[in-house]
């Protein structure tokens, strides 16, 4: 098969239609993961029938907040190369908008393009731009979907939107970085570095794919931190050139110094938060359309989060070391029993150099999505 010129090296000239959801939602992972709009892939085909190949018309990706959406960047492409989309096939990784904001509602630039049948793999369920599914259907135009359960891959490209849309508070990730022993620091406090640097380089990926980044006062006034996404390529002078910067945010009452390097090093924009109340801070944050925060410290604050219940994942990079003594990962969390343990689930294990990184996610109550995310067994 050859390339067709759809905006992507890795699209075929002809796809299935089953084949094309799944490439709308391969391609929607090129969109940024960070920014307050969901990632999401577009695949037009021509007009046909049944699962027989069809050729593509036209691809499109959403590039982040006040660029077209997906559905609008393909349309768009077609347009441009002289095709008419008229009775063509749509397939969106989620639920196309029914929303002016930033750009119009993709449910009436699809049905200005005259395309007879869209496909959706994941519901919309925002409050404000829901819809778009039942305008389209109710304007004659063949809808299907959703077409995936929960755990799929379309959901995953979104789960922090999602979960934020449906919440209204960001998606939390905590991240620690630890001996077998579970400790973060030596007993003399130092802590650089007790990863190695395979480690730290793929910490540095994961947050140049958040909307912030937080810390504890505490954390600031013993070890310094930038709190910077850096190059895997970065010299020892930590270069940020051309990578995604989340907002700093730093959490207590305690001043921020003025030789801080959070204040003297450039970065994302510096966010204090003089509050000790998790909750507040989160809907602080919420206000600046974060959806994504991941939590880095220190103990104190990684209780706290834990404690509240408002930990979504946590990212677990544990070195090959034992200190014997030095700070927890997590201060005391009021438990004193084996039974009361905080368990999660693990969903994978990776080998960074000679260290592990294991994610987990909290078990979650069975009959409420929105119930505390972290549970006790008794």
């Amino acid at each position: 098969m050859h390339d067709a010129p759809t905006g992507t090296d890795r699209t075929p000239e002809y796809l299935t239609p089953a084949e094309a959801l799944a490439h709308a939602i391969e391609i929607a992972a090129d969109g940024p993961a960070y920014g307050p709009n969901p990632r999401v892939g577009c695949v037009v085909l021509a007009p046909g029938e049944g699962s027989d190949p069809r050729r593509v018309l036209a691809t499109g990706i959403h590039r982040g907040a006040g660029t077209p959406h997906a559905e609008a960047a393909a349309l768009t492409q077609a347009a441009d190369a002289g095709v008419d989309v008229t009775g063509a096939s749509v397939f969106v990784s989620l639920e196309p908008c029914d929303h002016q904001g930033r750009t119009g509602p993709c449910s009436e630039a699809l049905l200005a393009a005259g395309v007879a049948e869209v496909t959706f793999a994941v519901p919309d369920p925002s409050t404000v731009a829901a819809g778009g599914a039942a305008h389209l259907a109710a304007a004659g135009v063949t809808v299907v979907g959703p077409t995936e359960v929960d755990d799929g891959p379309a959901h995953e490209l979104v789960r922090a939107w999602l979960h934020s849309v449906t919440t209204g508070r960001p998606f939390v990730t905590l991240k620690m970085a630890t001996t077998l022993d579970g400790r973060v620091a030596a007993a003399d406090g130092t802590s650089r570095w007790v990863t190695s640097e395979t480690a730290r380089h793929h910490a540095h990926e994961r947050r140049a794919e958040v909307d912030a980044i937080l810390v504890g006062t505490g954390t600031v006034l013993a070890d310094d931190p930038a709190l910077t996404a850096r190059a895997a390529d970065a010299r020892p002078d930590g270069s940020t050139r051309g990578v995604h910067q989340p907002l700093r945010v730093v959490l207590g009452r305690t001043e921020i110094p003025r030789e801080a390097r959070l204040r003297t090093t450039p970065g994302g924009r510096l966010v204090h938060l003089r509050t000790h109340d998790v909750h507040e801070a989160l809907a602080e944050l919420a206000a600046l359309e974060v959806r994504h925060v991941l939590v880095e410290g220190g103990p104190r604050v990684a209780a706290q989060f834990l404690r509240a219940g408002l930990v979504d994942e946590v990212h677990a990079y544990v070195a090959p070391v034992l200190l014997g003594a030095g700070r927890p990962a997590v201060a005391d969390l009021g438990l004193t029993s084996i039974s009361q343990a905080l368990r999660l689930e693990p969903t994978s294990v990776e080998v960074l150099g000679p260290d592990v990184l294991v994610v987990s996610r909290p078990r979650r109550a069975s009959s409420d999505a929105h119930a505390t995310p972290l549970t006790k067994e008794h």
